[in-house]
């Protein structure tokens, strides 16, 4: 017999009890002598049966209400692609008995991530998913959340040292690691390779100084400073520097990174932005015809895409957005519906975008 074939009355019959019985033995409820109880645990063993999970769930009255907390889609285009997963994913499980409400955040506003996150945890979710990109204030929340029994699942940043269900999204040091070697790739003369933040809070910021560490940490083990012991060791020529700059908006931005690219001239060899934002950095390039120097940075957004195949930006590196944000909601409904066990961390691929293979991703 084929365990997929395997019925409640396949085991009723080999046990010899009813299926009452052995309703009452699958879902732990009701009284069954505990021989009985042995006796048809020993038969579904030895006819492989495996309950089948999805009928089970579509057959019960049972609902489930997650909290989704993330970035307003409608003040950044990169949170459209996350929003659309949740929502993709939303659709596929509502005829289980999943129901989603989103409490979008600004990302400029502390104040309001916190109104956002009160309000969510203040409806009492079965599960909540969040993209924590205000640290501090998120763990806080955090605690109260555990405390209360509510399983939560990280996107777009891992915070190693939480008691998560899950972290959903890339890997963000190593991705800082690969843009350092794409920014360095076939460039062997000394020069200046620029970490450009911009409008973000570095110290509130994990995900964000995880890239920083390494992007810093390729050029670091590239050429080590000599010692003692390798005196003819040659020294590292690749010079890393940092900037913050504010929102595009500001005129500061303007003249900050114009007086950078000036000092730097020559010695400018690359920029890596550590956001979806290079397409703030691409225009200033290409009115300085600086399309000597790499940009690199994240996401296929539609201005990004333009100055891609423009030559302007060299390299983007695709975070998976909409899938952190499906896969998401799909990890807190495989613990709260299937019942599966969940990873608790799950990277996504780190792509690499050229003008070259842009075709294939979008």
């Amino acid at each position: 017999m084929k365990k997929n074939a395997v019925r409640i009355k396949d085991i009723a019959a080999k046990a010899n009890v009813s299926v009452g019985t052995v309703d009452r033995v699958l879902h732990n409820r009701g009284r069954v002598a505990e021989e009985v109880r042995q006796k048809v645990l020993q038969m579904m063993q030895e006819l492989e049966y495996e309950p089948n999970m999805i009928a089970r769930t579509l057959g019960s009255n049972n609902t489930y209400q997650l909290a989704v907390l993330q970035p307003d889609h409608t003040l950044d285009p990169y949170w459209d692609a996350p929003w659309n997963g949740i929502r993709k994913a939303g659709k596929e499980l509502k005829q289980y008995g999943l129901d989603i409400t989103v409490y979008s955040y600004s990302l400029t506003e502390v104040d309001s991530f916190r109104e956002q996150a009160e309000a969510a945890t203040q409806a009492k979710p079965d599960g909540i998913l969040i993209a924590p990109l205000f640290y501090r204030e998120s763990l806080a929340f955090f605690a109260q959340w555990h405390e209360q029994g509510i399983p939560y699942v990280l996107f777009n940043t891992y915070i190693a040292e939480l008691q998560s269900l899950s972290y959903i999204g890339q890997d963000s040091y190593q991705s800082g690691f690969l843009a350092g070697k794409l920014a360095q790739f076939g460039q062997s003369q000394p020069g200046t390779f620029l970490i450009a933040h911009i409008a973000e809070d570095i110290a509130n910021s994990v995900h964000i100084t995880q890239k920083e560490r390494g992007f810093r940490d390729y050029f670091a083990q590239l050429a080590p400073e000599p010692d003692s012991a390798s005196p003819d060791r040659p020294k590292n020529t690749f010079k890393v520097i940092s900037v913050d700059l504010p929102q595009p908006a500001d005129p500061s931005f303007a003249r900050q990174l114009n007086r950078l690219l000036d000092e730097e001239q020559s010695q400018l060899k690359g920029i890596f932005v550590s956001t979806s934002k290079a397409f703030e950095i691409a225009p200033y390039l290409q009115a300085n015809q600086r399309e000597d120097v790499r940009l690199i940075g994240y996401d296929l957004l539609e201005r990004n895409i333009h100055f891609l195949n423009e030559g302007i930006i060299d390299f983007l590196i695709n975070q998976n957005p909409k899938e952190q944000g499906y896969r998401g909601v799909y990890a807190l409904a495989d613990l709260l519906i299937f019942k599966k066990d969940v990873k608790p961390v799950k990277y996504l691929p780190l792509d690499i975008i050229t003008k070259e293979n842009l075709q294939y991703y979008l």
